[in-house]
Order: C-alpha cells, then sequence, then structure tokens
C-alpha cells in the first residue's frame, strides 16, 4: 500500500436499502453475570461499511463478538442469511463471514504467507492441498495490505503494525461477503490507518459487507457510510455519518463538547472538540 498526497475524497453515498443478512433480534450479551447489553436489536445495511462507535466499555467489541457466533446471547438471537447465527456449521459461517478480533495468537516461526494461507481453511475440504484459486486469493491479500514483501518473513520478527496487517490479509484471503473487524487500526501509524481504512471501503465499493469498531469518531466518520452509535450498553443512534454526528449525540455519547464542520476533503461531518483551555 502506498500514500501519495492527501486522502481522496470518498463517495460513500446511502447505504443500500433492501434486507439484510446480518442483524440481532432482542438479544441481551452477559459475560458471566455481568449484563453488557439488553434488547439490541438492529440490521447491518447489506453491502455497507457499518462503523460501531461510542465509548470505552460500552458494549462495542461485545456486539461484534455476538455478530461473529463467538459469544452466545443470553437472550435474543444473531441472524445471518434468515437463519440463527450458531445453526450453521462452523465451516459453512467461515465461508460467510469473517472476524477479525482485536488480538490474536499464532504459533511460533509461523511466516506472513502461512498466515494469510489460514484463511483458506473454510475453502478447502479435508486432505485436500492448496488449489490455484487459494494461492490466488493469498496473493490478492497479501497485495492489498502492503505485505507481499513481508510474505516470507516470521510474524513474531515484524512490528506491531506490520503484524497487524498481517492479521488482516489472513482475513481477506478467507475472501467472505461479510467481514468483521474489531479495531484494525490499532498498532498502525496514521499513514498505516488511512490505508487500511481505505482498503476496507474499497472492500465495500467491490460489493462485501464490512462492519468495524472504530475509536476515532472522524476516522469512522469519513470512511463509513452507515455508523452505530452505542452507549451504555444500547444502540443509540444509527444512519449515515451526516444523520448520526452532531454536536448533541458528541455530547451525550462521549461527554465531549464539539463543533460538527464539514470535512474539507470528503464534504462529510468533521468533529472539532472544543477549547478546553
Amino acid at each position: 500500500m502506498t500514500t501519495t498526497g492527501p486522502a481522496p475524497a470518498l463517495p460513500t453515498g446511502p447505504a443500500p436499502a433492501g434486507p439484510s443478512r446480518l442483524g440481532v433480534e432482542g438479544v441481551t450479551l452477559r459475560y458471566d453475570s455481568r449484563t453488557v447489553s439488553t434488547d439490541l436489536s438492529f440490521a447491518v445495511p447489506d453491502g455497507s461499511f457499518t462503523v460501531i462507535i461510542g465509548p470505552n466499555a460500552c458494549g462495542k467489541s461485545t456486539l461484534l463478538r455476538a455478530l461473529s457466533g463467538l459469544l452466545v446471547p443470553a437472550a435474543g438471537r444473531v441472524l445471518l442469511d434468515g437463519a440463527p447465527l450458531l445453526s450453521y456449521p462452523a465451516r459453512e459461517r467461515a465461508r460467510r463471514l469473517a472476524f477479525l478480533p482485536q488480538s490474536m495468537g499464532a504459533p511460533e516461526g509461523i511466516t506472513v504467507a502461512e498466515l494469510a494461507a489460514r484463511g483458506r481453511f473454510a475453502h478447502q475440504r479435508v486432505l485436500r492441498r492448496s488449489s490455484l484459486a487459494d494461492a490466488e486469493a493469498v496473493d490478492r491479500a497479501l497485495a492489498d495490505t502492503g505485505t507481499a514483501d513481508l510474505a516470507d518473513r516470521r510474524l513474531d520478527e515484524l512490528s506491531g503494525g506490520q503484524r497487524q496487517r498481517a492479521w488482516i490479509a489472513m482475513v481477506l484471503a478467507q475472501e467472505t461477503p461479510i467481514v468483521l473487524l474489531d479495531e484494525p487500526t490499532t498498532y498502525l501509524d496514521l499513514t498505516h490507518q488511512l490505508e487500511v481504512l481505505s482498503l476496507l471501503h474499497r472492500l465495500r465499493l467491490a460489493g462485501r459487507t464490512v462492519v468495524a469498531v472504530l475509536h476515532d469518531l472522524n476516522h469512522a466518520a469519513r470512511y463509513a457510510s452507515h455508523l452505530v452509535a452505542m452507549a451504555d450498553g444500547r444502540v443509540v443512534a444509527q444512519g449515515e455519518p451526516d444523520q448520526v454526528v452532531t454536536p448533541a449525540l458528541v455530547r451525550d455519547v462521549f461527554g465531549l463538547e464539539s463543533t460538527v464542520v464539514p470535512d474539507p476533503v470528503t464534504g462529510g461531518p468533521l468533529v472539532v472538540p472544543a477549547d478546553t483551555r
């Protein structure tokens, strides 16, 4: 991945109308005896780049884990293609959606190319060797994440940002129509943050549905086509960035006084915090 000059304008447009492949109905989420969210219901627009925003500990990552199938709701259900998510065998789920959590463990000594190839598991039969399609998918994922020159490097030799891009390559190699990512720009410098977000935007333009948790509200407003704002385990607003990002929402959700002005690059909302000096 390379960056030349300022970020381009991103014509996201409205989120597509029509049925949603992924959503939750009346979902309650708990860790042990602690309730994180109650009675969550919403649908992810097909073909959208949906970003979940909100303060720390509001339930963003917990919701994403439920959407991925890694957390079983205490009540309600997660729906994928009209059926309960957990009714699909694990391999079939992995053909339909991919998930990158905040942190992952990898075998010692694994290379970047070997890690990316693990994303092809759901497409391979037992005891079947990798196919030409698998190799091409891995090559595309490495190229898209700017890790092709790291293909033969061991993961444990890389910087945090390089490792993060290698994990994203694994998810892209899975080639699912739905991609879920929990804070995918963690450990990345500003240049690589913007490159990863541009890549996710391009995935959306190519027809994939992307759902990500982000902390940077202005990055979310610039790159997302659909925002879901959470506070205290509830969805408090959702819609296009222009509809969601307002001074009132920033104050109520983040406790921050601000002015919202047009982004000089995209024309979308840009949050300018109030001067607290």
